[in-house]
């Protein structure tokens, strides 16, 4: 099966994913997966795609779960010898009137949003083949909570050499600054998902530096990018956009032509490079 082209999307039972996976399987030349959390919603929804006609396959895949993405990355090298699409998409959002406290809310959602998505990304980007494709779904958010930060952090997060470890040292302060109830004073925002997704756009920028120096033969091209606001169970229905508006800027930058030098490393918002 090694010469099958094979595209992964993460998180994609519903929502942006599951329009991502639909947008795949019109325009990829290949398998595409759904993966899910919870098999039987992944299998409804593999089922209702071949109600219209579209052949995704399934497989499971919990991104807080160390196991369920290697037990993913084998079943991928072992059947197809790697991919060579990986979207990011999985992620979840407390809604604006939950009650949990704020320290428990940044930890969950850095938990999924920030560190499952790495993880992802750890044991998934060695597998990508030559003239892959890597998209993490961020956020606009992302940019109005980097504004929201002190200008010291502004400064590592924008930095063209911060590291990862580096990266995940701040995230992790992030969610200790929150328990200690001193996150305003360290220069955070009052935004936990603004700051997992500052996370994931800094991680992307990361990456992409990485896969310059170790693999620039492979012309690999890794970006993040923000859908917009959808109407999704996420962002609720007064939201802008329906979910295959939003699915059109990742899908995008997953299917960007094999001889494209860029966009990589960057930051994508309507098919266009954001300053970040």
């Amino acid at each position: 099966m090694s010469n099958v082209p094979v595209a992964v999307v993460t998180g994609s039972n519903k929502g942006i994913g599951f329009a991502i996976v639909q947008a795949l399987c019109k325009q990829f030349q290949g398998d595409v997966y759904l993966t899910a959390r919870d098999p039987g919603r992944g299998q409804e929804a593999v089922a209702k795609l071949q109600g219209e006609g579209l052949r995704a396959l399934f497989h499971q895949l919990d991104i807080d779960d160390l196991q369920s993405i290697r037990s993913f990355r084998d079943f991928l090298k072992e059947k197809y010898g790697g991919l060579n699409v990986l979207v990011n998409n999985a992620g979840i959002a407390f809604k604006v009137h939950d009650t949990a406290p704020f320290a428990v809310q940044a930890e969950v959602t850095l938990k999924t949003n920030f560190f499952g998505t790495r993880n992802v990304c750890t044991e998934l980007l060695p597998l990508v083949k030559p003239y892959g494709k890597v998209v993490n779904v961020s956020s606009m958010v992302s940019c109005s909570a980097l504004r929201g930060c002190s200008q010291e952090l502004q400064q590592k997060f924008r930095s063209d050499t911060i590291t990862e470890d580096e990266l995940v040292e701040l995230m992790t302060k992030f969610v200790e600054d929150t328990k200690k109830g001193v996150h305003g004073k360290e220069g955070w925002p009052n935004t936990a998902y603004g700051v997992s997704k500052i996370g994931v756009t800094v991680l992307s920028r990361i990456q992409a530096r990485m896969l310059n120096e170790k693999r620039k033969g492979d012309h690999i091209l890794l970006n993040a990018c923000c859908p917009g606001w959808v109407r999704t169970d996420m962002a609720g229905p007064k939201a802008t956009k329906s979910p295959e508006e939003g699915a059109e800027t990742p899908v995008y930058l997953a299917l960007l032509p094999s001889d494209a030098d860029g966009p990589h490393g960057q930051f994508v918002s309507e098919k266009i490079v954001r300053a970040w």
